[in-house]
């Protein structure tokens, strides 16, 4: 199996039991080894009382496509340390882009970016992650 495939199968799992993701209507674009890009429209009951997405979405979103990413290199891995940048307000109905990458792995730690776009290609967020990659391997 080659590395596209694996990332593949492994983001299938994850995906088969991540409940959340699935609520947030989270469509996989392109998975790969260290690469994950997923879509999700902004709907009414993800809007806080300014009327705007809640931070939590577009935070959730990345935090899927850093999950995804990060696992993909076949060794389970769990977030240590995120953080978000919020660059500018979503309405009801935009269309979310996350494009997660590595940034440097190590046998035990990777770092991984998370750029979220609007449907205009505009950012609208910033986040940044950490994994320990623990020794169990994917069986996929």
């Amino acid at each position: 199996m080659d590395k596209k495939e694996q990332a593949t199968r492994i983001t299938d799992a994850m995906m088969d039991k991540d409940y959340f993701s699935q609520w947030l209507g989270i469509e996989r674009l392109e998975d790969g080894e260290g690469i994950s890009v997923l879509q999700m429209t902004v709907r009414k009951e993800m809007l806080n009382g300014f009327g705007i997405a809640h931070g939590g979405i577009t935070y959730s979103l990345a935090d899927s496509a850093f999950a995804f990413a990060s696992n993909s290199h076949g060794r389970h891995a769990v977030s240590i340390e995120t953080t978000i940048s919020h660059t500018a307000p979503l309405r009801e109905g935009d269309v979310l882009t996350a494009r997660a990458q590595l940034d440097k792995l190590s046998n035990r730690v990777g770092w991984y970016n998370v750029r979220i776009t609007n449907q205009n290609d505009e950012l609208v967020a910033l986040f940044k992650g950490t994994v320990y990659r623990k020794s169990a391997e994917w069986e996929v």
